[in-house]
């Protein structure tokens, strides 16, 4: 349980900073062309949308997630649900942390990201925000197989990876986007802006599950999926 823990509070880490990399590098590019990880750019929209903070942003829609993949599973489990509900509070609350050291809000330790003023800024914010996915990634692929608790739209895409996709990650993360893309579409009519999403977002969305099923591997390899939940015919053929 010791180990369990701490490969969880390293993957909590790793995913809050991860995301919040992918929209710091986003808005220091102008014109804006990078674009966050695919969930956090439809996050960031839809508080943008609601006049949220990310902190509440991530923590509403990762309610409503946990909502959906009740109904995926066909079956409504309150521990489920409250471990959901644990992964999101210091996941909020370290991706509001994230977020202001980026910006510089606590200069004693770092004055924050500067705005890009050159081509080699440019290219630098793009490897970071590549990294930025990587990271989320590989953060996935640890806790969904320590699965103490999971991120609820990390929880979907286990769901539908297990459940309705044979193991195969790649295919699950794309179909883990309809839900923001949907949120994306209701902000976009809200406040008739697009903005986070670009060549991070395209990044994420072609490399993000191909990413974590290479970390399942490679990352920790004797860490294996244990403790499966979702629901009834499931295949653990990994692919």
């Amino acid at each position: 349980m010791s180990k369990a823990v701490a490969f969880f509070i390293l993957s909590l880490v790793f995913n809050s900073a991860g995301n919040v990399l992918t929209l710091v590098t986003s808005a220091k590019i102008h014109p804006s062309f990078l674009g966050a990880a695919y969930w956090s750019a439809a996050e960031a929209n839809i508080g943008t949308a609601f006049h949220w903070n990310l902190f509440w942003a991530f923590l509403i829609i990762g309610f409503l997630t946990a909502a959906l993949n009740a109904v995926l599973i066909h079956h409504w489990n309150w521990k489920r649900i409250a471990g959901n509900m644990i992964f999101m509070v210091p996941f909020s609350a370290l991706i509001q942390v994230f977020q202001d050291f980026f910006d510089g809000k606590y200069p004693a330790l770092f004055r924050g990201l500067p705005v890009a003023n050159s081509f080699g800024m440019d290219l630098f914010y793009v490897v970071l925000n590549f990294i930025g996915v990587a990271f989320i990634a590989v953060a996935i692929s640890i806790y969904q197989r320590v699965n103490l608790v999971l991120h609820p739209a990390d929880d979907l895409m286990q769901i539908l990876r297990f459940r309705y996709f044979k193991g195969n990650a790649t295919k699950a993360m794309w179909a883990s986007y309809i839900p923001p893309t949907i949120l994306a579409i209701i902000a976009i009519i809200v406040t008739q802006q697009f903005s986070n999403f670009g060549l991070g977002t395209l990044f994420a969305f072609v490399a993000q599950g191909s990413i974590t099923g290479i970390a399942d591997k490679w990352v920790f390899p004797k860490l294996k999926h244990q403790a499966l939940d979702v629901g009834k015919d499931i295949s653990t053929e990994e692919g």
